[in-house]
């Protein structure tokens, strides 16, 4: 019989010619081996001789080819988060590199590579599950095909280990490495390909008004133009955008209701559109969001200055790949409500005409609205199509100035933003399901559709955006519970206090887990979402998180960036060309600036400190410490003026912006009165040299 689903059992054989993976709980299942040190796959039947059980593994995360050998990354630890519909799901904990050549070779590079994988996969918040598929909300679940296995249901854009699984499924469709077409697909390879998530997952039982329920949150991150913060903004030219994420919000009621008691519906849901005679099956609500960076091209670039240099390119170049974006969202969702949160004032208007001018460009006959107060001349603009033509007549756009209607502490005013989107809210619906006892399956018998999106966005689609999101959230849960008759017309998920201090929790803790993913900390204004009310400690925690983002996005995200593009298969190592990646090729004297700086603080701080007694000669100190002041005044003002030469960048994929400042900066340095002397010996043209590294990556689409 065929397995659909991930073995949940793998034992890992070792020998010097090859690894076997094989099953204890399915003894009659194939075999997959791994030849070594080639990397070819196969299949055979049943189990190999010659090789000696190594250890039990969770699963295979994938198979990824560095710059001199292929890794097997298998999950040795997982920690089981909770019941989903009575699917268990995994969080990894811990991972190893299974090496095919029985002789580790040393390399510099290939060691950088295994470190950067390494970090990530320690630090990335990945999730599983052998049976239920993470990947998709409930509502496209019950679109797919559960006759296909687990691996070819899963979400494209959410199947995380996707590209370093592709050689497994390479073998599962029939290919593979090393000796060509099989004959056919490979059915057996199957149950070894195990897809998971990157994003955020809570699973807990509560009560609502007596009565019990699941309550889970999910977040899932897009892998298409997955990066850090500065590093990956805006749209690419296949319309993935930066920073996306979707987040269902699911309520299941009466999951092993029968022996709980259980909820029989009250008379609104009985009498009432969503439905009726659902006596106490299990039914199972969720509500969909997305974020996702401002589609149009434009990249904010790192000085070392707190703020960062804003580009934004033509929108009419982009208008492509926003079609291509907004497409497949309407495809996926239906109506998209686009809620654009940043600054009308500053630098961020340049990044709220353009996304404005590329919606005009994309609906028909755009009508335009806007709302003024007190605080802000434009508090809501609307952008809707008058009539309806094509697809992208599809989109809502909708602005609402969150700075400046929510500043002095006034959060409680962002509920202006939710009258303007109720009605598109309603319209929209959540999606409903209920257990079919009958089904072997375990599929749900749809009684209500989602049929609309809100797609919100900021400038990092963070703080901003995980405020709103966390109300929207909140409105539509109580609009579920009325519906279904466990709040009566009036009530409030928030009136039962115990619920209303864990749903604030956990969606602060969504808020704090995107951000880190994204930003490298935890996310701002998280007390509003845990308390619902703004204060001063928080603004304090906020400075703090916003000081330690500066520092990380400045030389700390150039790292996670490689790790990143290497994981996900838009870097691929070459076993030729240049090697020490790595190496910092700028002149000896442009990276010894800081030092020298570093020590002349030094000095002058222990010429500070240091006590003299009357006798003692000062003088000499003194001049020292005034040689020292002066020079580490030159320094301080050289890397301030020259900040591109010491941001931390990506070394495989570095950004065409990045390169082309870092070139004017080492140009600008070169020109420098002082410096320039002691550069005059290096050639021009080695600037170009100093970043070939950064031309080599080869870039992969998945």
């Amino acid at each position: 019989m065929r397995n659909l689903v991930p073995f949940r059992d793998v034992n890992v054989h070792a020998s010097a010619s090859h690894y076997a993976f094989t099953s204890p709980s399915s003894p009659s299942s194939q075999t997959l081996v791994v030849e070594r040190p080639s990397g070819d796959l196969r299949l055979n039947d049943g189990a190999l001789l010659g090789t000696k059980r190594v250890s039990s593994i969770a699963g295979i995360l994938g198979i990824i080819k560095l710059r001199l050998d292929k890794y097997i990354i298998v999950i040795t630890k997982a920690q089981p988060m909770g019941r989903l519909k009575g699917h268990m799901v995994y969080k990894v904990i811990s991972t190893e590199f299974l090496p095919l050549r029985e002789r580790a070779l040393h390399d510099p590079d290939e060691d950088t590579f295994l470190d950067l994988l390494k970090t990530l996969l320690k630090t990335g918040p990945m999730f599983f599950s052998y049976s239920f598929d993470l990947t998709n909300s409930f509502q496209r679940q019950a679109q797919s095909d559960p006759s296909q296995p687990l691996w070819r249901r899963a979400d494209d854009r959410f199947f995380w280990n996707k590209f370093i699984q592709t050689e497994i499924i390479d073998l599962a469709n029939g290919g593979g490495s090393g000796s060509g077409l099989r004959g056919g697909p490979q059915p057996g390879a199957d149950p070894f390909i195990l897809p998971v998530m990157f994003g955020m997952m809570r699973i807990t039982t509560t009560r609502i008004k007596s009565t019990p329920l699941n309550f889970t949150l999910i977040t899932r991150r897009s892998r298409h133009r997955a990066g850090t913060r500065y590093l990956t903004r805006g749209i690419d030219d296949q319309g993935h955008v930066a920073n996306f994420n979707e987040t269902e919000q699911i309520v299941i009621l009466n999951e092993g209701a029968r022996s709980l008691g259980g909820f029989a519906a009250g008379d609104g849901m009985q009498n009432g559109k969503i439905g009726g005679n659902d006596t106490s099956e299990t039914q199972v609500m969720s509500y969909v969001q997305t974020r996702g960076s401002v589609p149009v091209y434009w990249a904010e670039v790192n000085t070392l200055h707190y703020v960062p240099n804003l580009q934004v390119r033509g929108v009419e170049s982009a208008a492509d790949a926003a079609r291509l974006h907004f497409g497949e969202q309407i495809n996926l969702y239906g109506d998209n409500y686009l809620v654009n949160l940043v600054n009308q004032r500053g630098r961020e208007d340049k990044v709220k005409k353009a996304y404005e001018q590329m919606v005009r460009m994309l609906i028909s006959a755009p009508e335009e609205a806007s709302q003024a107060d007190h605080a802000t001349d434009e508090k809501i603009h609307l952008l809707e199509p008058s009539q309806r033509k094509q697809k992208y007549d599809r989109l809502h756009y909708v602005y609402f100035d969150f700075h400046n209607e929510t500043k002095g502490l006034k959060w409680h005013r962002a509920e202006l933003l939710l009258d303007q989107l109720k009605d598109g809210l309603i319209r929209g619906q959540y999606f409903r399901g209920l257990d079919m006892p009958a089904d072997a399956q375990g599929r749900l018998e749809v009684r209500n559709k989602q049929t609309a999106v809100v797609r919100t966005n900021c400038m990092d689609c963070l703080d901003r955006t995980n405020v709103v999101q966390s109300m929207l959230g909140r409105w539509t849960l109580t609009r579920q519970l009325i519906d279904i008759g466990v709040l009566k017309p009036g009530e409030s998920a928030d009136d039962d206090l115990s619920f209303k201090d864990l749903f604030r929790n956990i969606w602060a803790d969504n808020a704090d887990v995107v951000s880190k993913t994204y930003s490298g900390t935890g996310a701002l204004k998280t007390d509003f979402t845990r308390t619902g009310e703004r204060t001063r400690a928080g603004a304090a925690q906020d400075l703090n998180s916003s000081l330690t983002r500066y520092v990380k996005n400045n030389f700390g995200d150039g790292p996670r960036q490689d790790a990143f593009d290497l994981f996900l298969g838009t870097y691929l190592p070459s076993p030729v060309g240049t090697n020490f990646v790595f190496v910092d090729r700028r002149p000896v004297l442009i990276q010894a600036i800081p030092y020298v700086l570093a020590a002349c603080m030094f000095f002058v701080m222990v010429a500070g400190l240091t006590r003299t007694r009357p006798e003692t000669t000062i003088w000499p100190l003194r001049v020292f410490a005034i040689l020292c002041m002066a020079t580490a005044s030159w320094c301080a003002h050289f890397v301030w003026t020259h900040g591109m030469l010491y941001v931390n960048w990506p070394k495989l994929n570095t950004p065409r912006w990045a390169t082309e400042g870092f070139q004017e900066s080492m140009g600008r340095a070169f020109n420098d009165p002082l410096v320039g002397i002691f550069m005059a010996g290096h050639e021009r043209g080695l600037s170009n040299s100093r970043l070939g590294h950064l031309e080599e990556g080869k870039k992969r689409i998945q």
